[in-house]
């Protein structure tokens, strides 16, 4: 037997899929909320609901006690926490999501400006890991798998993150690097030279490494620094006093991979004032 159907906003339902009328329209008062984007006095609302104001003022109670709505000092109602906690969700969504289309549209540049490879790397607490990558329009492609963890001993992109992370983070994680191949003896004198290696990152901006991960490859990586972070704390500093960044950690970075051909160090300073020219017309250094 054919089951009768309704036609809602242009999509059939069942009859016999029920719903729960009271919670719609406590969801209907509360689009109203939400659309008006401003708080609103119960008779406006009653109003756009074409509702008696008593009954419309039973259902915000239960919004209310279910932080879904407020209701202000003046009388006046508006949204409530849950509402604005969810549409900042959306929102932090959105800006991540537009981000790495922006750090992508850079790499992209870059690699048509130096025919080299490009890695787009984002901290997460065991270690830098890549997010992205484009090869060059080259016989020679040199990348690494989007998901993998570059060490923070060996390669560019890991030095630039180990310079602005705060050293109760980067020491567990750089010792067990060095673990398998040194003693406990030699660790103070190899983290004081890692230390200072740090400090010439932070105070030049940037971090190389020659041939140390692959023979003939050359990396450099730049900071990725948000103009919404330009004025605040957390901006990487440019000072060589580790207690700077410890404060200013690190969140994205773009490496540029080479061989020593397309990537001499000879020009690095050439180089990374091209890498920084791109990265400024986007805003993201």
């Amino acid at each position: 037997m054919p089951v009768a159907k309704n036609i809602v906003g242009g999509s059939a339902i069942s009859k016999n899929q029920s719903g729960v009328q009271s919670l719609e329209i406590g969801l209907s008062i509360l689009d109203v909320l939400i659309d008006h984007n401003a708080p609103m006095m119960l008779k406006d609302i009653a109003e756009a609901m074409q509702m008696h104001p008593a009954k419309c003022h039973r259902y915000l109670v239960s919004l209310i006690r279910k932080n879904y709505a407020s209701k202000l000092d003046d009388g006046r109602y508006g949204v409530g926490d849950r509402v604005n906690a969810l549409a900042s969700l959306g929102h932090a969504e959105l800006n991540q999501n537009n981000l790495l289309a922006r750090l992508t549209q850079v790499a992209n540049e870059i690699k048509d400006t130096l025919n080299c490879g490009v890695q787009i790397a984002k901290w997460f607490s065991e270690g830098p890991i890549i997010i992205q990558s484009v090869e060059p329009d080259s016989p020679i492609s040199i990348i690494t798998r989007i998901g993998s963890r570059m060490p923070l001993t060996t390669s560019a992109t890991g030095q630039l993150f180990a310079s602005y992370q705060p050293d109760a983070v980067i020491q567990p994680l750089v010792k067990a690097e060095w673990q398998p191949t040194n003693i406990a003896a030699g660790m103070v004198e190899k983290w004081q030279d890692f230390a200072q290696l740090q400090a010439k990152i932070r105070t030049q901006g940037y971090a190389t490494v020659t041939g140390d991960m692959l023979m003939g490859i050359n990396a450099i990586t730049i900071p990725v620094v948000l103009p919404q972070l330009a004025n605040s704390a957390a901006k990487p500093s440019t000072s060589s006093d580790k207690t700077a960044g410890e404060d200013l950690p690190l969140e994205y970075a773009i490496t540029i991979i080479g061989t020593t051909e397309q990537l001499p160090m000879s020009e690095q300073h050439n180089v990374v004032e091209q890498i920084l020219t791109i990265a400024r017309r986007y805003q993201i250094a």
